[in-house]
């Protein structure tokens, strides 16, 4: 038993650290506001699922803490911009490609890179965007291309 312990506390410990929150703990942590949200957004939220017009609190109960937040400046204006990783299990391959000369007296490496973007990280799946009034304007979600 005294050899279990120790998994049982690091793997409580771990769960804590990482943050882990469900639908459910996440409206019982609420349970006050989330009775005033009229049955429509109750209902979207008891699923896990927005929807445009939803206020931040409402988005946070449902879908959990942003993992970054930015602002956007347009012609319309300057909204926020939450954006949620995708958690899922994700499998990656590599190739690198460099130049260097290592000598006895020192070396030196170089090498260049360039890279593209839309303002969204490839683990990134949805952006939450927030009008001035402070209400969901805009859901962008992101497909995973093959």
């Amino acid at each position: 038993m005294k050899t279990k312990l120790p998994v049982i506390l690091c793997s409580a410990a771990f769960l804590v650290a990482a943050g882990c929150s469900t639908v459910d703990s996440r409206i019982a942590k609420n349970r006050a506001a989330f009775n005033t949200w009229p049955p429509a957004v109750q209902d979207k939220v008891v699923q896990g699922q927005i929807d445009i017009g939803f206020t931040p609190d409402q988005v946070r109960v449902a879908v959990g803490e942003p993992d970054r937040v930015w602002s956007r400046t347009t012609t319309d204006g300057t909204s926020q911009v939450w954006s949620f990783r995708d958690r899922g299990p994700h499998f990656g391959f590599g190739i690198g490609v460099g130049t260097g000369s290592f000598g006895r007296h020192g070396g030196s490496f170089g090498s260049v890179g360039i890279g593209t973007g839309t303002g969204y990280r490839d683990d990134e799946k949805m952006g939450v965007v927030f009008d001035s009034t402070g209400r969901v304007s805009s859901i962008e979600t992101r497909q995973r291309t093959r």
